[in-house]
């Protein structure tokens, strides 16, 4: 391009910084907003002009070839995102310090470099040493997987410029800083303007970009509402680091389903996809003792089997203690308020503790009949049949309700070698296939007490 030309292109992009507290606008970045008086709330907005832009399309005209999307060949990871990374998107990795947020990456860039993909994996936290003694444990490494460590976002960004990878992976984004803002590293006009430099580059590149955020003590990612509408895919990894098992849920995903999880177990090798959910969640050693009963519970595309525990106890004070694991603590408290008007329970004067096998959070209403049973169960210091599960969820006037995807959740049930469930008799003409199951149909709380 001549000098000219040059000269006389327009510029499209003119930087200015906004105040996320009052929508003020300022020519450059200053520490306070001198219009709300908020600390640290300047970020980066940008003018666009108009006239500059593409034109309009029609949507029927737009195309998209199959090398769109990348498989990682990573299992469960793959069933997670829907078909694999898309090109020219950005995704984020969430999760507490520790749970194996850079292990699993660095697996991810040793997949797909293997596939002939160029990987350039930057770090502002550990040496190449490290990365080095991380990845022999992890697998074998490729000539296309290529490491960074800089905390410079205008280094890493030049050195995208000459590299051109296929995939960047930043780790983390806390870490690295611009020199161009004048803010403290990991604040979140720092964690904003670097995020969006990436996002600029992987979009004009149709490139893969990966970027990995840490928990703040609240539970959440540093800076939540600036990241979570900039990146196209969030993915969080839960669990505890004394634990062997991990879940990957899916929050956000504009290329398919923000439903899916998947569960991994720690392994030397890194993270490694569990193929039998059900398996890690089910302890036979408890099943026929009072108290424990299995409901089928869907996680996005898959039904899983998960085991609900109930102590009922005496309480020593006047009033009894509650205490919920895996459960949503206002749902089982209701359940509880129905099984003492329903069926005259005195639970009012019971310690009540309840918890989900293997660590696992539920929040699916499905869990309900469970709940109740294990309940009743341990009140009544009774097991319940072998090999029976429940599924249902409990109404206010005590009312069972139907619930989504039945057949897929018996045939977890079969596959697992039960002998019959409860079920909701309002499920009864959705359920068009025989499981092998005998199947038991309630219509209210009353009527399984009556079946036990």
């Amino acid at each position: 391009m001549s000098t000219a030309i040059q000269k006389g292109k327009k510029n499209t992009h003119k930087i200015e910084f906004e105040c996320l507290n009052c929508g003020a606008k300022f020519p450059r970045w200053q520490g306070r907003c001198s219009e709300c008086n908020e600390w640290n709330s300047l970020v980066t907005s940008t003018e666009v002009d108009f006239e500059a832009l593409h034109h309009a399309m029609r949507l029927e005209d737009v195309y998209v070839d199959e090398t769109h999307y990348i498989p990682c060949k990573i299992s469960n990871l793959d069933e997670v995102l829907g078909k694999g990374f898309a090109r020219g998107s950005l995704t984020l990795f969430g999760g507490e310090p520790g749970i194996g947020k850079s292990t699993f990456s660095l697996q991810i860039a040793q997949q797909l470099s293997s596939q002939g993909l160029k990987v350039l994996y930057v770090s502002a936290e550990e040496t190449q040493y490290q990365l080095h003694l991380r990845s022999k444990r992890l697998g074998q490494n490729s000539p296309t997987l290529w490491v960074l460590t800089e905390s410079n976002m205008a280094i890493i960004l030049k050195e995208l410029h000459h590299q051109k990878p296929d995939i960047v992976i930043l780790d983390s984004i806390q870490m690295v800083f611009h020199p161009e803002i004048s803010a403290s590293d990991g604040s979140m006009v720092q964690v904003r303007y670097c995020a969006q430099e990436l996002n600029q580059w992987v979009k004009k590149n149709h490139a893969i970009g990966i970027i990995i955020g840490h928990i703040t003590k609240e539970g959440q990612l540093a800076g939540p509402k600036v990241l979570e509408h900039l990146v196209d895919v969030i993915l969080y990894i839960e669990g505890e680091r004394t634990q062997q098992y991990r879940l990957l849920r899916c929050y956000k995903n504009r290329y398919g389903s923000s439903f899916e999880m998947g569960i991994f177990e720690m392994t030397e090798k890194g993270l490694m996809g569990v193929q039998n959910p059900s398996m890690i969640f089910l302890d036979d050693t408890t099943l026929f003792n009072p108290g424990s009963c299995v409901s089928a519970v869907c996680e996005g595309s898959k039904a899983l089997l998960v085991e609900v525990q109930a102590l009922v106890v005496s309480t020593a004070y006047g009033n009894g203690k509650r205490n919920f694991v895996g459960i949503n603590p206002n749902r089982a408290h209701l359940l509880i308020a129905v099984l003492e008007k329903k069926l005259n329970l005195p639970l009012n004067n019971k310690d009540i503790f309840l918890n989900i096998v293997g660590g696992l959070n539920v929040q699916e209403t499905a869990l309900d009949l469970s709940i109740a049973l294990g309940i009743i169960s341990s009140y009544q210091d009774k097991i319940l049949p072998e090999k029976i599960g429940a599924i249902g969820e409990i109404g206010l006037t005590g009312e069972i309700r139907a619930v989504t995807q039945i057949e897929k959740r018996l045939q977890e049930f079969k596959k697992m070698g039960f002998k019959g469930c409860f079920v909701p008799e309002k499920n009864k003409s959705q359920i068009k296939q025989s499981f092998d199951l005998s199947l038991t149909y309630v219509k209210n709380v009353q009527d399984f007490l009556n079946d036990l």
